[in-house]
C-alpha cells in the first residue's frame, strides 16, 4: 500500500472520475436525484423527509458526492467494499465474464462458481468444504438455518440481542436489534439471549473474564430452559457489526462451540459483515481457533461489486443431503458475474496482501489512534474493534454511560457530527450513539490518519453535549 497517496479533498481543477468536468458530474447528479425522489422507494426510512446523498463516482478509498466533492469512505458503504472501490482486477473480471457467459441456470456447472467455491473453501476454518451460493447475506442466513433445521430435525433457533442477520422474514426474526420489532410476529421459532458486551454488561461483570464466564453460564441456562432437544442452531455474528462492533472475549466462541457439541446443536457463524479481511483475518472466527458447522458470508466476498452471498457447509451437515434432496434453491445461485467478481476479489486480496494490510492498519493506526481520541474526548465512552472494523461508543456522561443518542434513534449531536464529517471530507457510518469506522481493507496508513484527524475535530461537537 502506498502511504504517500494524496488524501486532500478535491481542488477546483480536479475532475470527478468518469466525467469530463465537475459541472457535468453535478448535472448528472441533479438528474439522478430528481428521478430518485420521484420513483425510488428506499429501505429503513420514512420516504417523505429523506434526503439521500448522491454518489457520482468512487475510486479506492474515496467517493464523490453530487457536488463533485471527494469524501474519504470510512464506512465502506455498508461495510462491504473491502477491496476498495473500482479495483481494476475485479472490474476486469466482471467485464471478461460478461463477454463470455453473462448468466446461466444454477443446475449447470460454470467455471467461475466452481473456482469461487474452491477459493472460499480453502480459506474457511475446519472442514467447511462445500459452498451453497445465495444473492445476499440475509439469504445466506435463511439457508443456513434451513440446513440446520433439516439436519437436526429440530426447529428452534437461538440468537443474541445486539445482532443483525438480515431483513428477510426469518433473518429479521433472529436479528436482535430494533429493526426486528416492526417485522417480528413471534412465529419463526426464534429465541434471544444476551451475548458478552462488557461496556454495557447484562451480567454486572467488571472484567472481561467475568463477562465471558457469566455470558456462557447465561447461554447454558437458556439452552436448558428452552429444552436442548428443541434447538436446531445457535447463530452468532462472530463480531456483531451493525449493533456496535463488539468483539467477544477470547474464550467465548470456544465456549459456545462446546455447548453446541454437548447438546447436538448446530453452530452457525454469521460472517456476512466481519468476514473476508474486515477483522484482519480472512474470517473473524479464525482468531478464536473455532470452526462452526455452517458459516454465512456475503459483502466482502466480492466487495458487493455484484450481489453474492453463501453458506460454507461442514462435512457433517453436508452428509445429510447426500441422499436427501436439499429443499431450497435460487434462480441466481452462483451467478457467473457475481462469482467472477469473487474470484477476482479473493485472488487480488491474496496477491496484494490486503488482509494483512487490514490487520496492520488496525494494529498500528486505527487501534492506537482511536484509543488516543477516546482519551481526549469526554464524549467517547469506549473505542473497540479489530482490523478495519471499529466503533466509538459516544456518551453524554462517562460515569453513567448515558448514550449520546437513544437506542435505535438519533440526536441533534449525532446529526451535527455527521454533517461536519461530510463538510470536512469524511464519510463514516453513524448508528444510534456510535460512529463506526470501517474503511476498505485497502486503506493506506496516511488515509486512515486523515480520517482520524477529521474525527478528532468533529468529536469536539460531541464533547459540547457532555455533562
Amino acid at each position: 500500500m502506498d502511504d504517500q497517496q494524496d488524501v486532500s479533498r478535491r481542488t477546483a481543477e480536479e475532475q470527478v472520475p468518469g466525467f469530463g468536468s465537475v459541472e457535468e458530474a453535478r448535472s448528472s447528479a441533479s438528474r439522478a436525484y430528481e428521478l430518485d425522489r420521484k420513483h425510488v422507494f428506499h429501505s429503513w426510512v420514512a420516504q417523505g423527509a429523506f434526503k439521500p446523498m448522491v454518489v457520482t463516482a468512487a475510486q479506492g478509498s474515496h467517493v464523490w458526492d453530487g457536488n463533485g466533492d471527494r469524501l474519504l469512505d470510512f464506512s465502506s458503504q455498508l461495510v462491504n467494499t473491502n477491496i476498495g472501490h473500482q479495483h481494476p482486477r475485479v472490474v476486469a473480471g466482471i467485464v471478461e465474464q460478461a463477454q463470455r457467459l453473462a448468466t446461466i441456470a444454477p443446475h449447470h456447472v460454470n467455471d467461475q462458481r466452481s473456482e469461487a467455491a474452491r477459493l472460499i473453501a480453502e480459506r474457511t476454518p475446519g472442514d467447511l468444504d462445500k459452498v451453497f451460493f445465495t444473492n445476499s447475506g440475509a439469504e445466506a442466513v435463511e439457508h443456513a438455518i434451513r440446513m440446520a433445521r433439516v439436519h437436526t430435525g429440530r426447529n428452534k433457533i437461538l440468537s443474541r440481542y445486539r445482532s443483525y442477520h438480515g431483513a428477510t422474514a426469518l433473518a429479521i426474526n433472529v436479528t436482535g436489534d430494533p429493526r426486528r420489532w416492526a417485522n417480528d410476529r413471534g412465529t419463526e421459532g426464534t429465541t434471544h439471549f444476551f451475548g458478552p458486551f462488557l461496556y454495557r454488561s447484562a451480567f454486572h461483570a467488571t472484567t472481561e473474564a467475568e463477562e465471558e464466564q457469566r455470558a456462557l453460564q447465561h447461554l447454558q441456562q437458556v439452552i436448558e430452559l428452552e429444552g436442548p432437544g428443541t434447538i436446531a442452531a445457535i447463530i452468532l455474528e462472530t463480531i456483531p457489526g451493525g449493533p456496535g462492533i463488539i468483539p467477544p472475549p477470547p474464550g467465548y466462541l470456544r465456549g459456545v462451540r462446546e455447548l453446541c457439541d454437548l447438546h447436538g446443536i448446530v453452530m452457525i457463524a454469521d460472517e456476512v459483515m466481519c468476514g473476508f479481511g474486515r477483522s484482519g483475518h480472512w474470517f473473524a472466527i479464525d482468531e478464536s481457533g473455532v470452526a462452526p458447522d455452517l458459516l454465512a458470508f456475503a459483502k466482502g466476498v466480492n466487495s458487493g461489486y455484484v450481489p453474492l452471498g453463501g453458506v460454507a457447509i461442514s462435512a457433517r451437515v453436508a452428509e445429510t443431503f447426500e441422499e436427501r434432496p436439499y429443499p431450497g434453491g435460487l434462480t441466481y445461485s452462483g451467478h457467473p458475474l457475481a462469482c467472477a467478481a469473487a474470484v477476482a476479489t479473493i485472488t487480488a486480496m491474496a496477491d496484494e496482501g490486503i488482509v494483512e494490510n487490514a490487520r496492520r492498519i488496525g494494529e498500528t493506526v486505527l487501534g492506537p489512534g482511536l484509543a488516543e481520541i477516546a482519551a481526549r474526548h469526554p464524549c467517547v465512552g469506549e473505542a473497540r474493534g479489530r482490523g478495519v472494523f471499529w466503533a466509538l461508543e459516544l456518551v453524554t456522561d462517562a460515569t453513567t454511560r448515558e448514550p449520546l443518542a437513544p437506542y435505535a434513534g438519533t440526536s441533534a449531536a449525532m446529526a451535527e457530527m455527521m454533517a461536519e464529517c461530510k463538510r470536512q471530507g469524511l464519510l463514516p457510518l453513524m448508528v444510534s450513539n456510535r460512529i463506526h469506522c470501517a474503511p476498505p481493507c485497502t486503506i493506506t496508513a496516511d488515509e486512515a490518519r486523515e480520517g482520524l484527524r477529521i474525527l478528532d475535530e468533529v468529536l469536539k461537537i460531541g464533547d459540547s453535549y457532555t455533562v
